[in-house]
């Protein structure tokens, strides 16, 4: 079965990015194997985006950042309780059904893992239904003090079993666990 993996960097305080969205703090040279990111990727061949991520996206594509683009050789769906009035990015499809029943179609098909690549609101509501198999968190050696968490704040308690661990040589951690059920 395809599993559905949460892959991410937090700051070392939990953070995924300052209140504004911005993740200025991730900016630091990064080694070759850009943290096994490259062998993730082979791993997968569709992405989940919350809205607000999918934006942040369009604005780094806006600036011209390097590999900014949306990657047309997987299948990346945006999640959004509104459809936009414009079309699509190329390579994306909205989303605004139940996760639920999204989630177990997209299981169905054929295919690679799916990568959750967030924000903290999609993230919370995978959860919420029981569709994350599997959290990656690299943690980076930076507080930051304030922020947006990793999983939107909601009364709830998810227990993790570790897979893995991993130090880099610039203090980075990854953190590989498997979600309990």
């Amino acid at each position: 079965m395809r599993k559905i993996i949460v892959h991410i960097a937090t700051s070392a305080d939990g953070f995924i990015a300052r209140p504004n969205g911005s993740v200025d703090w991730l900016d630091r040279p990064h080694p070759k194997d850009a943290y096994g990111m490259n062998a993730f990727y082979r791993t997968i061949d569709t992405i989940l985006w919350g809205r607000k991520t999918y934006e942040m996206a369009l604005d780094f594509q806006k600036k011209g950042l390097a590999g900014s683009a949306f990657d047309t050789g997987v299948r990346n769906y945006i999640f959004t309780r509104t459809l936009p009035q414009s079309a699509a990015t190329a390579g994306v499809e909205f989303v605004n059904e139940p996760i639920q029943a999204f989630v177990n179609q997209l299981r169905a098909k054929e295919g690679k893992d799916i990568w959750v690549m967030g924000g903290a609101g999609i993230i919370g509501s995978l959860l919420d239904e029981g569709a994350i198999d599997e959290f990656m968190i690299h943690l980076i050696p930076t507080f930051i003090g304030e922020g947006i968490p990793l999983i939107a704040p909601r009364h709830r308690t998810v227990p993790l079993t570790l897979i893995a661990s991993k130090q880099f040589k610039d203090g980075v951690v990854k953190l590989h666990y498997a979600v309990q059920r």
